[in-house]
């Protein structure tokens, strides 16, 4: 499937019918076992969506997996119709002056991107890293097209994940943390059709738009679908946040106990291009403050 050929992004991975305007879920801890361990955190949270890691999140390791525990996790996730992402390591950066950090996060992204086709997975959320050594975005932007673009067009199979890009909170030498930096993100990658982006409150916020107010969340949403198109929102990491607007910091907080509050989630689940994607939190709190995190957006979305 080339580039040129390949249909809109909005018209693949229809929402199952069964499934809420948008599923509400968690990051969930698979330590032990993608089936035996992560299934039955994610039921007790009553989570309608999940999301994983496939190898350790500050590691370059690239774990085989384990078949049985993958097919037994794939097929029930397909039974009880429940969305599965993966996030992969933190460490990945294309944009990195450094040739072993490049060729290191080359294969770790691979690696994300084989064991979520293998486990059943319609997204891997990968951060869009920083130009690290003092070198100009222009140059790390001309790295990232070399050396991610090649990868996005390994995805040829039907059940290929899509690639999500994370923005960060704009720290350091970030290549992407407002809205409108997704744009010359996604003309380096010639805007591939398996490409997408998952938006982190909790990152959006601290990179400096102000979700509160009567139309905070929806501004932004705008900004978004102007600079990337319709479609292209896949997946929404629901975060509050400890500190300000702008500050510039990437710490989570449960939702409506942070600076964002609980009115912007509401507004989020109303806007048009949310409609069918999933939230997933990633709060602090642990197995309580995650199911209570849950419950709490369901009851946004449903009141």
């Amino acid at each position: 499937m080339t580039r040129q050929d390949s249909p809109n992004p909005s018209l693949q991975a229809p929402r199952h019918p069964s499934l809420p305007r948008n599923p509400v879920g968690a990051h969930i801890p698979v330590a032990g076992g993608l089936h035996s361990v992560g299934l039955p955190y994610a039921r007790d949270l009553k989570a309608e969506a999940v999301q994983v890691f496939v190898a350790n999140p500050r590691g370059w390791a690239t774990p085989a997996g384990n078949p049985r525990q993958d097919e037994a996790f794939r097929a029930a996730c397909a039974a009880e119709s429940l969305p599965v992402y993966v996030h992969a390591p933190y460490l990945i950066n294309f944009g990195s002056h450094t040739e072993a950090t490049v060729e290191r996060s080359v294969e770790s992204l691979r690696h994300s991107l084989r064991r979520g086709r293998e486990i059943g997975a319609l997204g891997v959320v990968v951060h869009t890293g920083s130009a690290t050594g003092g070198r100009e975005r222009s140059v790390a932007l001309r790295q990232v097209r070399e050396r991610l673009l090649p990868l996005l067009d390994e995805l040829t199979h039907d059940d290929d994940p899509f690639l999500l890009l994370e923005s960060t909170a704009g720290q350091g030498a970030s290549l992407c943390s407002r809205t409108w930096d997704f744009g010359p993100y996604f003309e380096a990658l010639d805007a591939h059709p398996r490409l997408g982006v998952c938006l982190d409150t909790c990152h959006i916020f601290a990179a400096g738009h102000d979700l509160t107010g009567p139309s905070g969340m929806h501004q932004t949403l705008d900004l978004l679908v102007d600079t990337v198109g319709e479609g292209r929102l896949r997946l929404i990491h629901a975060n509050d946040s400890k500190d300000v607007a702008g500050a510039h910091k990437d710490r989570h907080e449960n939702i409506g106990a942070g600076h964002i509050g609980e009115d912007p989630f509401r507004a989020l689940m109303t806007h048009p291009a949310t409609a069918g994607v999933p939230l997933v939190i990633e709060t602090p709190g642990g197995k309580e403050g995650h199911s209570a995190d849950v419950e709490r957006l369901k009851k946004l979305r449903d009141g």
